[in-house]
């Protein structure tokens, strides 16, 4: 019986004994308790997530904003409000978060030393969001991958490649790499290297190029397109064209203009050579003499 008894005066919980605890007030009270960190809870993931969600509509409303800036900053605010409502939740159960608060400070700088690699792509993550070397739909290549951006948070970026393949490259590969964005600029110069045979007549040849390739209604004549002989190869004369086309259509474009031109001077009675090689077979030394001696 003392032992019963015992138990019942051992401090349990916030000061009070077992005995206090399972008073029908003490109940009613945890049970208060209860239910207010489930509203504060649900409350904090509504206001979270609405916040989130008014950022974001923000930056889409307005096309001189950057999208992928306001998304990032919708997540932070909605991780802030969650936090907040979590150390509310606390408090509800008289629990000091002060000590809490620096406790998580403390195992925070313990863990940052431990996970150096983790911390150097949400570093290189925050240098992406406040430089923008690319945005969201951006087409880029980086670190051996081409593709559309379709995501960039403060760990990785999500690029979708050209065969729509889910590509996941780290943050610190990102930023420590040459980034190629293909979207930066409206326009871009597409050329190509056109060869024709020494015998063919090289006025028509750049007539039937420059005629083939202006004639379509992608290329832009401003800036003025180059199309001059660059080369002399050992089978072809070289000619070097050079035209400017919205980015947009680029890959298209050049695709289609070899075709185009290479129909175009086979039309025109241009000759296409292939490469040619000279083999020169030499007799052995003991064929000559015999030769010579036969003569």
């Amino acid at each position: 019986m003392e032992s019963i008894n015992s138990l019942m005066e051992t401090e349990i919980y916030d000061g009070k004994s077992l005995s206090d605890l399972v008073t029908l007030e003490f109940l009613a009270e945890l049970l208060g308790s209860v239910v207010a960190a489930v509203v504060i809870l649900l409350a904090g993931f509504i206001v979270a997530n609405w916040v989130k969600r008014r950022i974001v509509a923000l930056g889409d409303t307005h096309a001189s904003l950057d999208v992928t800036l306001f998304h990032f900053l919708g997540n932070l605010a909605r991780y802030t409000i969650l936090a907040f409502a979590v150390l509310f939740v606390l408090n509800t159960f008289g629990v000091q978060t002060t000590s809490i608060i620096a406790a998580i400070g403390a195992a925070g700088l313990a863990i940052g030393l431990a996970m150096q690699g983790a911390l150097s792509n949400v570093a290189a993550g925050v240098m992406l969001i406040l430089f923008r070397p690319f945005k969201l739909g951006d087409f880029i290549e980086v670190d051996g991958e081409m593709g559309t951006v379709k995501d960039i948070n403060l760990n990785n970026t999500v690029i979708a490649s050209l065969s729509n393949l889910k590509v996941i490259i780290p943050n610190s590969e990102v930023w420590g790499n040459t980034i190629t964005n293909y979207s930066s600029f409206d326009t871009r110069r597409a050329e190509w290297t056109f060869g024709v045979g020494y015998g063919a007549d090289l006025a028509v040849a750049e007539r039937v190029i420059r005629e083939t390739i202006m004639s379509d209604s992608r290329s832009h004549s401003d800036p003025e397109p180059f199309i001059q002989v660059n080369a002399l190869n050992s089978s072809s004369v070289d000619f070097l064209v050079r035209v400017w086309v919205d980015a947009a259509e680029y890959f298209q474009y050049q695709a289609d203009m070899k075709r185009k031109v290479k129909e175009a001077l086979d039309a025109a009675g241009v000759d296409i050579p292939f490469p040619t090689r000279t083999i020169v077979h030499a007799e052995p030394d003991a064929q000559k003499d015999e030769a010579s001696k036969a003569a």
